[in-house]
């Protein structure tokens, strides 16, 4: 695929607040990009020049903010309006391929969906959610930077531009970030996993050891900060990074003599992986 033949869909609806700054990190990289309500997929109301489907578009990505206002769980009225409008598409566009991102709210969203952890390529959006992204540990909003090192093998199209082991700067900002599994399954759940190259990001201090609070903004099992699904297209993690693409958004950005955010390569990732479609 060429990259003028690229376009992505940023998802929104009332409560989101991410997809500028989404939309305009996909644009740095020359990519067509627009933040899409909803309803442009499905009402009637919506003039016919706004009318949106599904297939017209390379990448779906459901961006940061408070959905609907968080109410009921974090995410959980925002995917319910996607998997009763959207579900049959959304399906066969995760199985023909195409990446779908969820950042923060957006990852709350997809493990509300059914699509991650993801374990059934046959089936890539679960009749109920596997996991949940709970209250914080601290019970309290967490915003600042994280250190996070990346753990994939490759499998994750999202991150195909960072080394293995590498640790980069992501800020985060939420309430609802803990990643947990069911009781007593954490570690069969966690062992399927490293088994299937899934955990993508795990929350580090800043000399890239596993480490808990503040390190570990919210509790997260076995540090787990993002997180792709069974066959990589599926992506999604608590800390932004459309919030650091560029190097002055980092604050040792002069001391380390930054010449891109450490958030950029995620959306150069996708690009990459597009050309090859």
């Amino acid at each position: 695929m060429k990259k003028d033949e690229m376009r992505v869909a940023v998802m929104r609806i009332e409560g989101t607040n991410c997809e500028d700054e989404t939309v305009r990190a996909f644009e740095m990289l020359g990519i067509d990009a627009e933040a899409v309500h909803l309803k442009q997929f499905y009402s009637d109301m919506i003039r016919e020049s706004e009318k949106r489907n599904i297939w017209d578009y390379s990448c779906i990505v459901f961006p940061g903010g408070f959905s609907a206002g968080d109410y009921v769980r974090a995410g959980a009225i925002f995917s319910a309006r996607v998997k009763s409008l959207l579900r049959h598409d959304l399906e066969i566009f995760i199985k023909e391929g195409y990446p779908v991102l969820g950042i923060c709210n957006g990852f709350q969203i997809l493990v509300e969906l059914g699509t991650l952890p993801g374990f059934d390529e046959d089936k890539p959006v679960s009749e109920k959610p596997e996991m949940v992204l709970a209250i914080n540990d601290s019970n309290r909003f967490e915003c600042r930077q994280v250190y996070l090192k990346h753990e994939s093998n490759g499998k994750c199209i999202f991150t195909k531009e960072y080394g293995r082991g590498e640790v980069v700067v992501f800020p985060v900002a939420h309430a609802e970030g803990k990643v947990t599994f069911p009781p007593g399954k954490e570690s069969e759940y966690v062992e399927r996993m490293i088994e299937n190259d899934q955990i993508v990001f795990r929350y580090v201090d800043s000399n890239g050891n596993y480490a808990g609070y503040p390190w570990n903004p919210n509790g997260s099992y076995f540090n787990i900060a993002g997180m792709c699904n069974v066959t990589g297209n599926v992506f999604g993690l608590m800390p932004h990074p459309e919030r650091v693409v560029e190097p002055w958004q980092h604050s040792d950005w002069m001391r380390k003599g930054r010449e891109e955010g450490d958030g950029l390569r995620v959306f150069k990732s996708i690009v990459r992986y597009l050309e090859k479609l």
